[in-house]
C-alpha cells in the first residue's frame, strides 16, 4: 500500500505543480487553439513519439479521429509512429533519427500541426522532425518533460512537465492531450 499511495502523490504532485505555474494552462489552451484553426483551415494533426510516447501519440489520434468525449465529425490526425514499414525502411535506409522527420517531408503542410512528444525533450528523432516541420512552414507543439531538453527552444509551443520521472510525464502529457481534444471538441 505504501507504494501505491506514493505513486498516487507523486501524480497530484506534478498535477499540482502545473496548476501552479500559470504558463502551463495558458500553452496548453495556445496549443489547442492552434490545432483548432489548423482543422478549420482544412490540415491536419501529425504526432510522433518514441516508447510510451508513441502509444501516447497512437492514443490521441485515435480520439481526434475517433471521437473524444461527443459525437462530432472525423478530425484530420495521423500518428507517424503506426506506420511500421515505413518506419523500419527509413531506419534502414537513413537511420533512426529520421524515421519522422522524413514522413514529415512527404506529409505535412504549411496549414498542419506537428504534435512531438518527448519525455526528455531530446529524442533526437522528434527533434529532426520538428527541425523540419518548421522547414516546411506548418506549425509545431511539443510535449516535453524534464527540463524541456533541445526540443524546448525549437518547438512553437513547448510543454514541460514538471518532472524527472518518466511515468509521471507520461501521465501528464495524456492528461494534456485529453484536455487538448476537449478543447478541440468544443
Amino acid at each position: 500500500m505504501k507504494i501505491i499511495n506514493e505513486r498516487i502523490r507523486e501524480s497530484i504532485d506534478v498535477k499540482q505543480k502545473m496548476i501552479e505555474d500559470e504558463e502551463i494552462p495558458a500553452l496548453i489552451k495556445k496549443a489547442a487553439g492552434l490545432i483548432k484553426v489548423s482543422l478549420g483551415s482544412q490540415g491536419k494533426i501529425l504526432f510522433c513519439g518514441n516508447g510510451g510516447s508513441a502509444s501516447d501519440a497512437l492514443h490521441l489520434v485515435g480520439e481526434i479521429v475517433g471521437r473524444f468525449q461527443k459525437e462530432r465529425k472525423s478530425l484530420a490526425a495521423i500518428s507517424l509512429n503506426a506506420d511500421i514499414a515505413a518506419m523500419t525502411s527509413i531506419a534502414n535506409d537513413y537511420g533512426y533519427d529520421f524515421v519522422f522527420s522524413r514522413a514529415v517531408e512527404g506529409l505535412m503542410k504549411p496549414e498542419d500541426v506537428l504534435v512531438g512528444i518527448s519525455t526528455s525533450g531530446n529524442s533526437e528523432n522528434v527533434y529532426q522532425a520538428i527541425l523540419k516541420a518548421k522547414e516546411i512552414g506548418g506549425h509545431t507543439v511539443a510535449l516535453l518533460g524534464k527540463s524541456g531538453g533541445k526540443i524546448k527552444d525549437k518547438a512553437d509551443i513547448a510543454i514541460v512537465v514538471p518532472s524527472d520521472c518518466t511515468a509521471r510525464i507520461q501521465e501528464a502529457h495524456i492528461m494534456i492531450g485529453h484536455i487538448i481534444c476537449e478543447l478541440v471538441e468544443e
